[in-house]
């Protein structure tokens, strides 16, 4: 996608101009995720200068993986060239990047003059530590303390990531600073990064000082553009972001076990979640069943509860049945598979479609495809593979097993296949049953991508999750 390829966000992009500022900040990120370069592309949108400190091979690696996330992509490029956003090397100690921006005392100017000069020093409107891109390479004592024997107290400091309860608001508390703030994602969208950070979901923040938002005037327009906003101290914000996660996995994983009850008594889950979903007491959002829930996200913060209540010496059996529940489903769709054709199935050849953790990415992080694939290869089943977002990942991880054979289009080749998988697939892109009549042969449906009408158009068989022909 081209750098003007939606008109109106564009537009108001192209409107900002940081060289144009009276007086010009920096805002310092230091990371390489996702999170970390939907940030800077906000940041720079809303007119600052970002200046983004990674280790260059991640930084690299994350944008390639995220090419998928066109408009962000274009973004991301034109502000590089615009030198908006300007990449740095992260260096090894933490005190090297405060340096660089402070104006320091005479006696102090010998110990870093190797590394920068007076006049490359500008005000830094704030900094943001993205905790889990920079745990392996700073440890916890030497940022804090480079950040402790900061000239600049008064500059805010934020800090985002997903890690156990508690330990975001034991950094803060050890940070001499008063502006400490923590911020959660629960808000971003994979697929959509840019435009859900820009108008977010929900926007939580966590404050070492009560009250002291004035501080984060920057981020106003963010805060303005929000759903829903709710301000806390950091301990209770870290708290609500792992059980909203936990929630929504709980919900995943409570439709997906009914799903099995539901094949049994030959019932659609799908519908049943429609209906579940007219009850306002419960909503519509995550009742979805299918092989379960993958990414970075959900897993993560399950694995960080999990280490909270562990160091707490607290059983918590609905988190570990949660696990446990997600973990089996991503292979009840290739025992369905097995049942249908009653264990001959050695040799065949199959075509999956998708393999995304969800559609709309380009992921594949604890997607379904890859325990599935495994298990078919153990038969020495040929699968034909066409990912539409995740084709070039999935290539990449698999380019010296012999039995995977990417595919450029989803009809092209069902001839030489015996089933079909389906293991993403966007709403957005029509599935066309008369190609897949044209073979007659069974899908199996692990998203549960088609719709009634659509199954009961199909000459093969139909197997879904929770619902079948």
């Amino acid at each position: 996608m081209s750098a003007d390829a939606n008109d109106k966000e564009m537009s108001k992009d192209e409107s900002l101009d940081p060289n144009q500022l009276k007086n010009p900040t920096i805002c310092v990120l230091i990371g390489h995720s996702v999170e970390t370069i939907t940030s800077a592309v906000v940041l720079a949108s809303l007119g600052q200068h970002v200046h983004l400190y990674a280790n260059k091979e991640e930084l690299s690696q994350q944008l390639q993986q995220y090419g998928f996330e066109h408009h962000l992509q274009a973004l991301w490029q034109m502000y590089e060239q615009q030198q908006i956003i300007v990449r740095q090397d992260l260096p090894d100690n933490a005190e090297k990047i405060i340096q660089r921006y402070e104006t320091i005392s005479h006696e102090d100017n010998h110990n870093i003059e190797a590394y920068c000069n007076h006049d490359e020093r500008q005000t830094v409107a704030l900094y943001w530590l993205f905790l889990n891109s920079i745990k392996s390479i700073w440890l916890d004592d030497n940022w804090i303390t480079a950040f402790n024997h900061s000239h600049q107290q008064t500059t805010p400091l934020i800090m985002s990531g997903i890690k156990q309860l508690g330990y975001v608001s034991s950094l803060s508390s050890r940070l001499q600073r008063a502006w400490v703030y923590y911020i959660p994602f629960v808000f971003l969208k994979d697929g959509d990064a840019y435009s859900s950070m820009l108008s977010p979901s929900l926007w939580l923040l966590g404050e070492k000082t009560a009250n002291s938002t004035e501080h984060l005037e920057i981020l106003k327009p963010i805060v303005q553009h929000a759903r829903a906003t709710h301000r806390a101290d950091i301990a209770t914000i870290e708290f609500a972001r792992s059980s909203i996660m936990a929630m929504l996995a709980t919900r995943v994983s409570f439709m997906n076990e009914m799903s099995r009850l539901a094949d049994s008594q030959q019932v659609d889950i799908r519908q049943v979640s429609h209906i579940m979903g007219l009850d306002e007491r419960v909503g519509s959002s995550y009742l979805q069943a299918g092989w379960g829930f993958g990414g970075n996200t959900l897993p993560t913060e399950l694995d960080k509860l999990q280490q909270s209540s562990q160091a707490h010496s607290l059983d918590m059996p609905l988190l570990q049945s949660i696990i446990h529940i997600n973990e089996d489903q991503k292979e009840l769709i290739f025992r369905k598979f097995w049942q249908y054709f009653d264990g001959f199935i050695d040799n065949k050849t199959v075509m999956v479609w998708g393999g995304s953790y969800k559609a709309g990415s380009g992921r594949t992080a604890g997607s379904a495809i890859h325990p599935l694939l495994a298990l078919l290869w153990s038969y020495n089943i040929r699968t034909l593979v066409y990912s539409d977002k995740a084709q070039t990942e999935l290539a990449t991880l698999y380019s010296d097993q012999p039995l995977f054979k990417p595919t450029s289009t989803p009809y092209g080749q069902l001839s030489e296949a015996q089933a079909i998988f389906i293991i993403s697939w966007s709403s957005k892109d029509q599935l066309d049953i008369a190609k897949i009549n044209q073979q007659a042969m069974p899908i199996f449906d692990a998203q549960n991508a088609l719709t009634r009408a659509q199954i009961e158009g199909l000459i093969g068989g139909y197997m879904g999750i929770g619902r079948s022909k």
